[in-house]
C-alpha cells in the first residue's frame, strides 16, 4: 500500500498536469483570436470534446484499461500543444480538441482512481488542479506580459509537461488495487462463454438486450446524482465561465497616465490575462481546503455564483466602479467559489455515496463542470459582442483594442 502523503504528491502532479493546457488555452484566448472574435469561441472548442467524451464515458470506460489511458493522453496533449503554439487560427482549434479530449480522459480516469486512494488522492488532485489553474495563468502571464516572449514559443514550452503522467505506472507499480480492467474481465468472462453453443441469431439479440439494459441502468444512475451533485456544480461554472470569457474580456480601464492601474499593464490583452491569473489564484486556495474543511450546503456556492456574475455584468454595461482593483477582488473571489464547489463536490462523494457506486459517481459527476462551462460558452459568445457594442455606444471603446 501506498503511503498517503505518496499518493498526495503523485495526484497532485496529475491534476496539475491534466488541467494545466486546459488554463493556458484559455489564457491565451485573447492571443488566438484576437480582439474582433468573442474569447467563448475558444472556451467552447476548448470544453466541448472534453464534455463529449465525459458525457459518453459512464456507458464504455470500464472497458479501457487505465494504462492504455495514460498513454494516450500523453500522446493527445503532447500533439495537441505543438499544433496550438503554430498560431494559425484553423491549426490552433485542431490542437485545442486534441487537448481538450485529453483533459476529459484524464479527469474521468484520475477521478475514478481516488476511489481506490480516498481522500489524500482526492485532496491532492483538487489541489493539483487549482495549482494547474495558478502555474498556467501565472506563468503565460510572466512569459507574455512580463518577460515578452512570443505567444507561440510560450504555448509550446506547454507540451512537454504531459510526460508527467508517466508517473501512473510507478504508482501503480507499488499499489494494491485490483484495475478497473481486471475486475471486468473476471466477471464477463464465464458469460462470455455460457453463450459460446447458442445460435448466432440468439446470441445477437442478447447482445442488444444486454445493451439496452445496460444503457437504462446507467441513466438511471445518473439520474440519482442530478439533484445532490450534478446541478450545483454545473450551475457555478455556468455563472463562473460566463464572467471568465464572456464579462471579464470587457471589464476594462483606460491605460493612460491619468490612472493607477499594475505596472505591467501596457495592453488590453494583459489586463484579461491579470484577471485569469487571480481566478485561478482563489481555484488553487479553495481547492487545496478539502483537508480542513467540508461544504455540504452546494446550493449555497450556486447563489454566490450568480451574485457575482450580476455584478460583474452590471459592471461591465454601467461603468460603476472606475478602478480596476475593486474587479480584480471580485475575480479573485470568483476563483474561491469555483474551487470550493468543485472539490466539496467530490469530497461529499466519497464520504457520502456507498462504495459499490463511488467509483461511478466520480466519475460521472466529472462531466457536470464541464456541462455548466459548455452553456456558458454557448452563452458568451453572443454575451461578449453585445457588453463590448454597448460599451462602444457609450463612448469606451477599449475592448475593440489589443
Amino acid at each position: 500500500m501506498v503511503e498517503s502523503p505518496t499518493v498526495f504528491r503523485y495526484f497532485w502532479i496529475f491534476g496539475l498536469v491534466n488541467n494545466v493546457l486546459f488554463v493556458v488555452i484559455l489564457s491565451a484566448a485573447a492571443d488566438i483570436v484576437g480582439p474582433n472574435l468573442p474569447k467563448s469561441l475558444i472556451l467552447l472548442v476548448d470544453i466541448l470534446p472534453s464534455f463529449a467524451v465525459k458525457l459518453s464515458a459512464p456507458f464504455f470506460i470500464h472497458k479501457v484499461p487505465h494504462r492504455r489511458r495514460i498513454m494516450l493522453l500523453i500522446l493527445l496533449s503532447c500533439v495537441g500543444m505543438i499544433l496550438v503554439s503554430g498560431r494559425k487560427l484553423s491549426v490552433c482549434i485542431g490542437g485545442i480538441i486534441l487537448a481538450s479530449l485529453s483533459s476529459g480522459l484524464g479527469e474521468i480516469t484520475f477521478l475514478q482512481l481516488t476511489h481506490y486512494h480516498q481522500q489524500p488522492s482526492l485532496n491532492g488532485w483538487s489541489s493539483g488542479t487549482g495549482g494547474a489553474g495558478l502555474l498556467g495563468s501565472g506563468v503565460y502571464m510572466l512569459l507574455t506580459s512580463i518577460l515578452k516572449v512570443p505567444v507561440g514559443i510560450s504555448l509550446l514550452l506547454f507540451s512537454v509537461l504531459p510526460f508527467a503522467f508517466l508517473l501512473y505506472f510507478r504508482l501503480d507499480a507499488q499499489s494494491s488495487y485490483q484495475p478497473i480492467e481486471d475486475r471486468n474481465v473476471e466477471s464477463t468472462q464465464p458469460c462470455t462463454s455460457s453463450h459460446d453453443s447458442l445460435p448466432g441469431n440468439y446470441k445477437a439479440t442478447s447482445k442488444w438486450m444486454a445493451l439496452k439494459n445496460h444503457i437504462d441502468t446507467t441513466l438511471t444512475r445518473l439520474r440519482s446524482l442530478f439533484i445532490p451533485y450534478m446541478l450545483p456544480l454545473s450551475t457555478v461554472y455556468l455563472f463562473e465561465y460566463l464572467i471568465n470569457q464572456a464579462v471579464s474580456p470587457t471589464l476594462l480601464f483606460p491605460l493612460d497616465g491619468d490612472h493607477t492601474h499594475p505596472f505591467f499593464f501596457n495592453k488590453y490583452r494583459d489586463i484579461y490575462v491579470t484577471y485569469g491569473t487571480l481566478y485561478q489564484l482563489g481555484v488553487f486556495i479553495s481547492r487545496s481546503s478539502g483537508s480542513f474543511i467540508r461544504i455540504k450546503r452546494l446550493y449555497l456556492l450556486s447563489v454566490l455564483q450568480g451574485l457575482n456574475l450580476a455584478v460583474a455584468l452590471c459592471q461591465s454595461w454601467f461603468y460603476i466602479v472606475h478602478s480596476v482593483y475593486p474587479v480584480m477582488l471580485l475575480i479573485f473571489f470568483e476563483g474561491l467559489l469555483g474551487g470550493a464547489s468543485y472539490v466539496h463536490t467530490f469530497m461529499n462523494i466519497i464520504h457520502d455515496v456507498d462504495p459499490s457506486e463511488r467509483e461511478f459517481t466520480l466519475g460521472a459527476v466529472s462531466m457536470s463542470d464541464s456541462f455548466g462551462t459548455l452553456l456558458a460558452a454557448f452563452t458568451g459568445i453572443a454575451l461578449e459582442p453585445k457588453l463590448c457594442s454597448h460599451q462602444v455606444n457609450t463612448g469606451r471603446n477599449w475592448c475593440l483594442q489589443e
